[in-house]
């Protein structure tokens, strides 16, 4: 791999050369305990991924984002499209958590969370070790042809059998695994639209992860980007310490600590030098740290050339995780989860619109009645079946019905139908006349609703 000038490394992406064309990068398999911990994480978070869509609370699932039919459960709880401000608040609170931990930790989404990283090092990565070797000038790189050509067709069978099964499982957190389940049973044609877009991703991401890979994070990922303006010299990242390191000699004895054996390099899955400093192409997977620190040993010098650290911890050893920004964002977090769970919390089970049917005024019934006519739209957001009455709060002597005669609704089910209000014209009080109606579910009141009557 061919190393920038210290002038230029900034002027593109590390795996793409002066002329534009792409260097692949075939990073060497790390070890050590930063390693084994990314590991774990990892795994943990794709077994999550996997089993998700199978668990149930409540008869309900888990976790379903039924993008089709605008209703989704998360973490068990059914929430609508009517539902927006609800998800807006999620969505809030999930941007200020990436910024915060990112002005206080760096990238640390990036290394260890985000799904990209996950499938190709933990998944893909991991099976072009076994069949690859170790790095680019692996004795199994360098062997005969005929071999090479052998395990590289395995290996490609094996990414697209895994690119099919996650595939897989994308589609159930969209359609839940019976439905899956029937397109994957039945015959073609009675899903073709879903078998199709089954083979459109699975194809796409067999791409993402055998020929573009770690592209995603250097070229279009915008957060590698917003870090320039979110790290500041108190945050958290995978940092060199220049100051014990330099300058570099090849001698132990002689220079700073770090020998320039550029085995950082070689493990770094987007191919950066870290001793740069800070780029945009880091998504601080500690790879490097492990990857030093068995240097380190070799050469019997202290650990952590290469560490978790503040450009502050560096220069001074003193860390400062609060500071303005982090504090400030840190109220903003607290304010936002504490609106949403006040929001959740006063959530109402039943969610009710009522509209005057297009085209009506008001009907005259007899010499003392007078009718308007409504459509109505229920919907039951809650777990348990419901069974409603309508009844007009404010008009005694008025009468509200539906044309079904009663409102019955299942677990998230929706129902509209019409609904006619008669009032006698002595409750009328103009041309227009406020009616507020009840939802009752027994004697319990669930929702209320307000329209105007139209009279002469």
């Amino acid at each position: 791999m061919d190393k920038l000038s210290d002038q230029d490394f900034r002027d593109r992406p590390n795996n793409i050369d002066a002329t534009g064309q792409r260097k692949w990068i075939n990073a060497k398999k790390p070890q050590g305990k930063w390693y084994l911990r990314r590991n774990i994480v990892g795994y943990i978070l794709l077994t999550f991924l996997v089993i998700a869509p199978f668990l149930k609370v409540n008869g309900h699932p888990f976790m379903l984002l039924d993008i089709l039919n605008r209703k989704f459960f998360l973490f068990g709880q059914m929430v609508f499209a009517e539902d927006t401000y609800i998800l807006a608040l999620v969505m809030a609170v999930t941007v200020v958590s990436i910024m915060l931990f990112t002005v206080v930790f760096g990238r640390v989404w990036c290394g260890w969370a985000c799904p990209q990283t996950l499938f190709l090092e933990l998944v893909y990565r991991k099976i072009e070790f076994l069949f690859e070797g170790n790095g680019r000038n692996s004795k199994r790189r360098r062997g005969p042809s005929d071999t090479s050509q052998i395990r590289t067709l395995v290996k490609h069978t094996i990414f697209i059998l895994i690119s099919i099964f996650f595939t897989n499982v994308f589609l159930m957190w969209f359609i839940g695994p019976q439905q899956l389940f029937e397109i994957v049973t039945e015959p073609v044609g009675m899903h073709l639209a879903g078998f199709s877009i089954m083979l459109a991703l699975s194809g796409f991401y067999y791409w993402i992860y055998a020929n573009f890979r770690e592209q995603v994070c250097t070229l279009f990922c915008p957060y590698g980007r917003m870090q320039g303006v979110l790290l500041d010299n108190n945050s958290i990242s995978v940092i060199y310490d220049y100051k014990r390191g330099e300058p570099r000699n090849s001698k132990v004895t002689e220079g700073g600590d770090c020998i320039n054996c550029r085995q950082c390099v070689s493990v770094c899955p987007t191919g950066i030098d870290i001793r740069d400093g800070s780029q945009l192409e880091c998504i601080h997977c500690a790879d490097c740290i492990d990857e030093c620190n068995l240097v380190m040993k070799k050469i019997n010098k202290p650990y952590n050339l290469i560490r978790y650290d503040s450009v502050q911890g560096v220069e001074n050893g003193k860390r400062k995780l609060l500071n303005a920004r982090s504090v400030a964002y840190t109220a903003v977090l607290v304010l936002l989860m504490v609106i949403l769970a006040f929001t959740v919390g006063k959530r109402t089970t039943i969610d009710v619109t009522l509209w005057r049917a297009q085209g009506t005024l008001y009907q005259q019934l007899d010499s003392e009645t007078y009718s308007n006519i409504y459509q109505i739209m229920f919907l039951n957001k809650g777990n348990e079946p419901l069974e409603l009455t309508l009844r007009l709060l404010n008009i005694p002597n008025g009468e509200v019905s539906i044309a079904d005669g009663k409102v019955v609704l299942p677990p998230g089910g929706k129902m509209k139908e019409a609904l006619i209000i008669k009032l006698k014209k002595r409750d009328l009080t103009g041309k227009e006349t406020e009616c507020k109606i009840g939802l009752f579910s027994g004697d319990e009141l669930k929702e209320t609703v307000t329209t105007n009557f139209l009279g002469p």
